[in-house]
């Protein structure tokens, strides 16, 4: 059994690149899917599509519609979501992914710091697991395949 794990949040680094080579390195059967990670073509696909708008806010919201469709069909077809929260970024993207995964009854692991458990704690009651980091995240679905 092989399982889709949609990776949600900021895409400033490279922490995917980290859950992709532990997950490998666990050979846990995973595919992973997630956000647009090149940024300015994630912020230009509306125009890209659409052609130029007429200023930045008519931009952004036609970027805007472009990503939420990947992310509503991607998450869709997801067996788990992983949304971290880190303390470098603003998550504004985490938190929309996370609660979008909740609506969407997805299975849903939070990754975040203990310093954040008081600003994401309503959410987190919401997640099927809350962890501290992507290590406990991937033990977390590694124990769905465990036999033993």
């Amino acid at each position: 059994m092989e399982l889709t794990v949609y990776l949600a949040g900021q895409i400033h680094d490279n922490w995917r690149e980290e859950v992709k080579s532990k997950a490998k390195d666990l050979q846990l059967p995973l595919n992973f899917v997630g956000p647009m990670e090149n940024h300015s073509r994630s912020d230009d696909i509306g125009e890209e599509i659409l052609g130029e708008q007429p200023d930045a806010i008519y931009k952004d919201d036609r970027a805007s519609d472009f990503n939420n469709l990947r992310t509503q069909v991607l998450m869709g077809k997801s067996d788990i979501v992983i949304a971290l929260f880190g303390e470098k970024y603003k998550q504004w993207n985490s938190a929309m992914d996370a609660s979008a995964a909740i609506a969407q009854n997805k299975p849903l692991i939070i990754v975040r710091p203990k310093d954040l458990h008081h600003p994401l704690k309503e959410l987190s009651n919401k997640a099927n697991v809350t962890v501290e980091n992507v290590d406990q995240a991937l033990q977390a679905i590694q124990y769905i395949f465990d036999t033993e």
